[in-house]
């Protein structure tokens, strides 16, 4: 999703995006550095990564804390070795405590215990940071981290089994309203609160950082704005135009009870989100429309 959004955005620029012509398995060392080798690019935005919700996060920790730790390490090194000028790595706000201070700064990393649900997929990503500022420190390598909140939009993953909480939402009350069904079932208690940014956003914001922030503190990426998962799920119902009631099961896990990243560092730098919340849903329900409503999943979330 991420990298279609900056493949978008980066169309716009006077630059040669740089893509394997097979795909390159950034788990593998060798696969890495031959690639990159080959491909010499001056700027790197790292987007890849093994990502899920909950659900897919709390049982296959192995593989999230593996995939995302070998992604980190093998792109990073060979980035270096190779000469890249610029590194963008993307992170997560879920690499903040899970009682992190509201909203949350960049100096709150480390500042407690994370959400058990996510850590494995947090760890490796905090790792990740330090890697950039290790780098930065002793090779004066020009490798930034960012922070975005919860993206969204066109490319998403809406396989209930391992998606994340926004086209999961999307995909049950989509398939309510066509099976004619009065009643969706949503995890949780519907109170946390989240913040949800537009996937072309994000990918404007990381070109806009890679251009003019170089510095050893990750910075967040976000909309400094929050909706609770019940207003969420009212948001979308609008969208799609659905009019049934919504049933929380509270014996599911609700995940950190709140994340709000604090964007004042990002705005102070000149850059603020441009699509509203409402809009981005509307434009993500239309690419699910032509692209995905008509797949079966039978996996429940």
């Amino acid at each position: 999703m991420v990298g279609s959004a900056l493949v978008r955005r980066l169309a716009t620029e006077d630059c040669e995006v740089v893509t394997p012509p097979d795909p390159v398995d950034l788990r593998r060392q060798k696969d890495t550095e031959d690639w990159l080798e080959a491909s010499k690019p001056d700027v790197v935005f790292m987007a890849a990564a093994k990502v899920g919700g909950i659900l897919a996060n709390n049982t296959r920790p192995g593989d999230f804390i593996y995939d995302n730790l070998a992604i980190a390490t093998n792109v990073i090194h060979a980035s270096y070795r190779v000469g890249v000028a610029k590194l963008v790595f993307l992170g997560s706000s879920c690499i903040y405590p899970r009682l992190a201070p509201q909203p949350m700064p960049e100096e709150a990393l480390l500042g407690g215990p994370l959400e058990p649900t996510n850590q494995w997929y947090a760890l490796a990503k905090i790792a990740g940071i330090h890697l950039c500022q290790a780098y930065r420190r002793q090779y004066g390598s020009d490798f930034i981290s960012v922070m975005p909140t919860n993206l969204y939009g066109p490319g998403d993953n809406f396989d209930l089994a391992t998606s994340h909480a926004l086209p999961a939402l999307l995909r049950k009350i989509h398939e309510a309203k066509a099976d004619g069904r009065d009643e969706v079932t949503i995890w949780g208690t519907g109170q946390p609160y989240r913040e949800f940014l537009y996937v072309d956003d994000c990918a404007d914001g990381l070109v806009y950082l890679a251009k003019h922030y170089s510095d050893e503190l990750h910075v967040n990426l976000g909309t400094g704005a929050e909706i609770t998962i019940r207003d969420l799920a009212a948001t979308i119902g609008r969208v799609i135009g659905y009019t049934g009631r919504f049933v929380f099961d509270s014996s599911k896990p609700d995940g950190t009870p709140r994340k709000l990243l604090d964007v004042s560092r990002l705005h102070a730098l000149g850059w603020r989100h441009a699509v509203s919340l409402e809009d981005g849903l509307n434009r993500s329900y239309a690419w699910f429309l032509d692209h995905v409503a008509d797949e079966t999943i039978t996996a429940d979330a």
